[in-house]
């Protein structure tokens, strides 16, 4: 076990936030940008790359000196649509490099990730999507996720490096974080979070909103032109909403249905601690009545398993009943679980 330190909080020292993109793409720290499929996610990425890789400035941004850039991509060709990409938007290939995956497939926790980011100097590192880099790890559960976004995060933070993660989304509706891939967590991890999208029928038009900034302010929605033949120019800013872009104001969903959705979502690939589940809870605004009412109406299975319960999906399995305390939340109380007969 660790010795325990602690540190006087005036004793640490404030440090200035630094950029790559203003106030968008925060150097040190994880960026997400994320849309549906054929918006230009991948195309405003190697945009970005392109103008880092010659010290271009961005919209509304500075110049700065040329720098290196890493671009990991896990579904398109690196020889017919990545480079060819980059070489059109004008980009010198010679300082955007990739690590290779021939021999072992990349995944988040990857120690080559940070050695590659050491060896070149890299300012950008962009992983599209993130969700093809998890390694076998459950994307949609927090002990999955998290992990793997602190230890990166870490590394981003000590080369001062811009990591920008391009995220997929799934089909249904509502508002953005609850709509990418994977645990919500992914999105929880990143200090800014863009979203792509349209306004009109217009399929040469985009839209870069930004939608989430824990650094800053967040910036002026960016419009920009993709055509078919791959050919991007930004636009400027436009006074889109992330509600327009992704095609309307959905209806405000309940309380109760918020958090049932999110346990069947959390829960979905096996179970969760409960702790972890309060905590979730906690971090979405959501009392803990109302999220166990939640839980009660799923018929979600509470269980013991060594120190820690656990809440689980009903599955068909023998339970039986048990009544005892839940966890180490005082506030769970007394209750009835059903349990299963394998864990008596």
């Amino acid at each position: 076990m660790a010795e325990l330190r602690l540190i006087k909080m005036s004793d640490i020292l404030p440090e200035p936030v630094e950029w790559l993109w203003e106030p968008y793409i925060p150097r040190g720290a994880i960026s997400l940008i994320q849309g549906d499929g054929g918006m230009g996610k991948t195309s405003s990425v190697l945009a970005i790359a392109a103008a880092v890789s010659l010290g271009n400035a961005l919209p509304n941004g500075i110049s700065a000196a040329p720098a290196a850039v890493i671009v990991q991509n896990a579904e398109d060709s690196y020889t017919r649509t990545i480079k060819p990409r980059l070489e059109q938007y004008g980009a010198d290939c010679d300082m955007i490099e990739v690590i290779d995956e021939n021999e072992q497939e990349l995944s988040l926790s990857d120690t080559r990730i940070e050695d590659a980011i050491i060896r070149t100097g890299a300012k950008l590192l962009i992983i599209d999507p993130v969700q093809a880099y998890f390694g076998g790890r459950n994307m949609n559960s927090a002990g999955g996720v998290r992990p793997l976004m602190k230890q990166l995060g870490a590394v981003a933070a000590r080369h001062g490096c811009a990591v920008l993660l391009v995220g997929h989304m799934n089909k249904k509706g509502g508002s953005p974080q609850y709509r990418g891939l994977g645990s919500i967590d992914i999105y929880a991890a990143a200090r800014s979070v863009m979203t792509v999208g349209k306004l009109t029928e217009d399929e040469t038009t985009r839209v870069i909103v930004h939608n989430k900034s824990n650094l800053s302010a967040t910036g002026a929605s960016q419009a920009f032109g993709l055509d078919d033949d791959g050919g991007f120019c930004w636009l400027g800013e436009c006074g889109a909403t992330v509600d327009e872009v992704m095609g309307g104001k959905p209806k405000q969903e309940s309380q109760i249905a918020k958090a049932r959705r999110l346990i069947e979502t959390a829960l979905a690939n096996g179970p969760v601690p409960a702790v972890d589940m309060e905590q979730l809870a906690e971090e979405e605004g959501i009392s803990l009545k109302t999220f166990k009412r939640a839980k009660d109406g799923l018929g979600v299975i509470s269980y013991q398993r060594g120190r820690l319960w656990y809440w689980d999906l009903p599955i068909d399995v023998e339970y039986v009943v048990c009544t005892t305390s839940e966890g180490q939340n005082s506030s769970e109380g007394q209750v009835t679980a059903l349990v299963p007969l394998s864990q008596v």
